[in-house]
């Protein structure tokens, strides 16, 4: 029999960011939406699955352009959300141009062909991230599906150690993997052999840390590798971007060595925050680490086109009489044509230092703001957090930043998670904080 629809939220489903049931939500929509936008959420509603953090939607746009959304209704929003795939902002000229060239002579690469935009895409990639071979899909969850028959192969083990409260995606052995419960609740079973352990989150760990990490987290994997002797992969965020948690050097190389002892594989989830996020190409770079296997998604199609990537060592090609991927758009010309053009402009235009510069500033504006609601700030690069002690405060200095014209994601219930594009300007990036922090007082 099938089981009815839950009428109520609980708490821990409202993690991944703001669920749409939230009377806040409703409140907001009826000062800020007007009749435009509101016939348009009315058909989208009648046409659309219903499901959180999307449909019923927000509100309707109608043009997406830098660091800016502007709605139907004529409102204009700063995105400091962008659902991770922003770092060039929304509609570079770069990215566009060098898509409708593409368009022009090559629009799709039938699968059993290659070509010269795919090819060249593989070669950066490999030399940016120090390992070797490449496998393209449409987008993160399929390859971090890629990525687990990888490590099947390789290791002819099945069983695989990850963090709860991680997010990989939102395919059924994704949401497995992953540890948050609005992806997992009610609709298993899920892909057996997923085990989980606590993540490194020195604020809110069972460890004993303190605030501060004393890496037993990272020991306890290797006593769970130690004990389930069939691991084939540990599969980690290597920043958990859904509120900012960035494991302190040693963390990785623990991980790095427990997985060498013991024959697993690591594998780094950089999805949301490749290419500059933190403030280098590859967020394992600053922990003096190469992992097994790294994937990529979500900015590498340059904020346009749906891209993502999975790089392993050269030792991993071993599933040539199998299909590990296969999809439709595996080597898309157009894709391939729109995620070079995103790392020239990332090269070329010094995206890596202005991430630091500008994350390094923008830290330190957040820490100076005195409220009695914060409990915490933290950043690496252009990816920052405001912790705060209440969700039910979080939700509201969401919706009143909404109001002054000001989109990001609350993380974990309770975190303002702010993530502009590299190319902000300074003078849009200090007016953004200034509505953050007039927010938090109102």
């Amino acid at each position: 029999m099938a089981r009815p629809p839950s009428k109520s939220t609980p708490k821990d489903f409202a993690a991944e960011g703001d669920v749409n049931l939230s009377p806040r939500r409703t409140q907001w929509q009826a000062r800020h939406v007007g009749a435009a936008a509101r016939a348009l959420l009315e058909e989208d509603a009648r046409h659309f699955l219903h499901q959180s953090l999307s449909t019923p939607c927000l509100t309707a746009i109608r043009s997406a352009s830098g660091i800016w959304l502007e709605t139907v209704d004529g409102q204009r929003i700063m995105d400091f959300h962008g659902n991770s795939v922003h770092q060039l902002g929304h509609g570079h000229p770069r990215v566009v141009e060098a898509m409708k060239r593409a368009l022009d002579t090559l629009p799709f690469s039938p699968r059993r062909y290659t070509n010269a935009y795919a090819v060249e895409l593989a070669r950066k990639l490999a030399r940016l991230s120090g390992l070797e071979k490449v496998l393209f899909a449409p987008g993160g969850a399929e390859a971090i599906g890629m990525a687990l028959k990888v490590a099947r192969l390789a290791t002819g083990r099945h069983k695989t150690i990850s963090m709860w409260d991680s997010f990989h995606g939102a395919s059924l052995d994704a949401v497995s993997l992953g540890g948050e419960a609005l992806f997992r609740s009610h609709i298993g079973p899920l892909l057996p052999g997923t085990e989980h352990v606590q993540p490194c989150d020195p604020r809110h760990c069972n460890f004993g840390c303190a605030g501060s990490c004393n890496l037993r987290c990272a020991d306890y994997v290797e006593y769970v590798l130690a004990k389930e002797e069939d691991v084939a992969a540990v599969v980690v965020e290597t920043v958990r971007s859904t509120d900012v948690q960035v494991p302190p050097p040693e963390y990785y190389r623990k991980l790095r060595a427990a997985c060498d002892r013991h024959g697993a594989l690591l594998i780094l989830d950089e999805i949301p925050v490749c290419l500059g996020r933190t403030g280098t190409m590859f967020a394992y770079e600053p922990y003096g680490i190469v992992p097994d296997m790294v994937v990529l998604g979500k900015g590498l199609g340059g904020g346009v086109f749906p891209m993502a990537a999975l790089i392993v060592r050269a030792g991993l090609d071993v599933g040539a009489d199998r299909a590990l991927g296969h999809y439709t758009h595996e080597k898309s010309s157009v894709g391939c044509a729109a995620a070079l053009a995103g790392l020239e402009v990332i090269e070329e235009e010094r995206l890596l230092e202005r991430s630091r510069r500008l994350g390094g500033r923008a830290l330190a504006r957040l820490k100076s703001i005195r409220h009695t609601s914060i409990s915490d700030v933290r950043g690496i690069g252009l990816l920052l957090a405001v912790e705060l002690n209440d969700a039910e405060f979080a939700e509201e200095v969401l919706y009143r930043c909404l109001a002054r014209g000001l989109s990001f994601k609350v993380g974990q219930g309770n975190v303002l998670v702010l993530a502009p594009p590299l190319t902000i300007a300074e003078s849009d990036l200090d007016r953004a904080l200034a509505i953050v922090e007039e927010s938090l007082g109102a």
